[in-house]
């Protein structure tokens, strides 16, 4: 029994939501089986009945009724080809609206989990669940029509059989049954595992190519482009082998539906063999659309492993929440209980020491950016381990050292901190040193950055960072070395203005730096020593100097 997961709540939520839809597919799929299956039935039965018919003589031909069996035939054609493009555009419809309404549940819910899941996936391997994963899961939705169908046809057929002789109704039973389970038999030996594979191996080649397309200036630096490429078809391969074990499965599975119907036929010519040869004819060719109704379900146990795969890896990135005091809002004062301090807007602490003393990972914590410790840190009173990362988020606007950038316009990557107007927008540049040089730009505020800023120097990108965390509205602003790289002329500028800005608005800031200037700015300043063995951060004694 398949335990319930938070990827298959999500997938039933969207079967709820998408039901009229699939309803119409499966009964669109029932319809083209019944309508196959009469359409051949019939048209043997008619072609066998008005070739003996014209071998007979000008008066049985002229007694043959021609008219009726050409009507329901071509009545049969067209229901046919009508109900398939309803099941195709039906069934396509609900899946495709199911993913475009999946894939932004499941970025909230990874962005919203726990911190060191969401860390522990790289950007490739990201893209390929929300992107391949997702359209694999698609098979789930679209081959809900396939029992339908093959009920509806096997029936048909049936009935069709029963009218030439009621053991061919046994022997077509016997035929389908050994074709689904021949068909199930061979998918989970051979397609399911070589599905997996084949999920696998393209995760890993999209991850290996996300890796070395943002390595590429240093590959290149050190000649180490035939390496890359080595390590690119290294890793295609491996997808490839798995998409071939895929497709030799679908092979054997084909291989087996031929046999089961050439076994269905053998039995259905002998149940049939005194019955009037028009009868014949329809039986056999029910009995082979009965067979071939079959089809959609063994195409769905082909796919079958390639689509729980796609769930599991799904699911693997989610989890539910274990913060104890959940959404709840909290103060806004913070407190290191390792110093002793709790400080409130319009604060200002300054966080220094040496390079991997754990100064980013302190404030990472404090803002839901890492799992945060057991009493390290306090906001509003309550230890951040039990609070929900989004909570703590809504407290802080951050600039990263280590900045990301959208492959977007200025606008577009400013407005990611929240809706602002264009004055919004130019102020917040006018602060961070940036407004001159996107006024440069002919695009101006329209001008694109390129891939994670590419287009912009190192500074410029800081700056535009910076520019991001000045536009959101949050009690408190934390800076992880906002002015490296600046020459000291923009620096002043920049700081000059930062200032302006917290007193106007009454904001926080906490900002870690190792320049002198920035700290300046800090009326309270506190030297980060160094990592503790379990990994917690300890801090030094409390320098309230700095205000001078």
């Amino acid at each position: 029994m398949r335990t319930a997961t938070r990827i298959h709540d999500l997938v039933a939520d969207q079967y709820r939501a998408q039901r009229d839809r699939l309803r119409l597919a499966a009964a669109a799929g029932a319809v083209v089986s019944v309508a196959a299956v009469c359409l051949l039935g019939l048209s043997g039965w008619f072609i066998t009945g008005a070739a003996l018919a014209g071998g007979a003589g000008a008066a049985a031909a002229q007694a043959f009724n021609y008219m009726m069996p050409s009507a329901i035939i071509r009545l049969l054609a067209i229901l046919r080809t009508g109900a398939r493009y309803v099941e195709r555009i039906a069934g396509h419809d609900a899946a495709l609206k199911a993913l475009a309404r999946l894939r932004p549940q499941l970025f909230d819910a990874v962005a919203s989990g726990p911190v060191e899941r969401a860390l522990g996936l790289s950007s490739g391997e990201l893209s390929a669940r929300l992107v391949q994963d997702v359209d694999a899961v698609q098979t789930v939705f679209v081959r809900r029509s396939a029992p339908w169908s093959l009920g509806a046809g096997l029936a048909s057929a049936l009935l069709l059989a029963a009218i030439a002789a009621p053991w061919a109704v046994v022997a077509l039973l016997a035929g389908v049954g050994v074709a689904c389970v021949g068909s199930l038999w061979i998918a989970r030996r051979l397609s399911a595992p070589a599905g997996r594979r084949a999920q696998v191996a393209a995760g890993e080649l999209k991850d290996r190519l996300a890796a070395l397309e943002a390595a590429a200036p240093e590959l290149k630096a050190y000649g180490l482009d035939g390496w890359a490429a080595r390590e690119v078809a290294a890793a295609a391969a491996g997808s490839d082998r798995a998409q071939i074990a895929l497709t030799r499965a679908g092979g054997w599975i084909s291989a087996w539906q031929a046999t089961a119907t050439a076994m269905t036929l053998t039995g259905v010519a002998i149940a049939v063999r005194d019955a009037a040869q028009p009868m014949v004819a329809l039986a056999l060719l029910a009995a082979v659309m009965g067979v071939e109704a079959a089809a959609g379900l063994a195409g769905a146990f082909h796919q079958n492993g390639r689509a729980e795969e796609a769930l599991e890896r799904l699911d693997r990135t989610l989890s539910e929440p274990t913060h104890t005091h959940g959404g709840r809002p909290v103060g806004t004062d913070v407190t290191i209980p390792g110093t002793g301090q709790t400080l409130a807007p319009p604060a200002r602490l300054g966080l220094y020491g040496p390079s991997g003393a754990g100064k980013t990972s302190l404030i990472e914590r404090l803002c839901g950016l890492r799992e945060a410790r057991p009493r390290e840190l306090l906001l509003g009173g309550v230890d951040v381990a039990d609070l929900a990362p989004d909570v703590r988020r809504r407290l802080f606007a951050y600039a990263a050292q280590d900045l990301r950038l959208l492959d977007d316009t200025v606008r577009g990557n400013l407005l990611l901190a929240g809706p602002a107007d264009e004055a919004a927008l130019w102020a917040a540049l006018e602060d961070a040193g940036l407004a001159d040089r996107v006024r440069a730009d002919p695009a101006g505020l329209a001008a694109r950055v390129g891939p994670n800023g590419e287009r912009l120097s190192g500074g410029e990108r800081r700056r535009l960072g910076l520019a991001r965390a000045l536009l959101r509205d949050a009690p408190w602003l934390l800076l992880d070395e906002p002015t490296e790289g600046l020459d000291a002329e923009t620096e002043a500028r920049v700081l000059e203005a930062l200032d302006r800005r917290l007193t106007a608005r009454g904001q926080g800031l906490i900002m870690v730096s190792h320049r002198v200037a920035p700290m300046a700015l800090c009326d309270t300043r506190t030297e980060v020593l160094g990592l503790e063995p379990d990994g917690g951060v300890r801090l030094g004694a409390v320098d309230r100097s700095a205000a001078a």
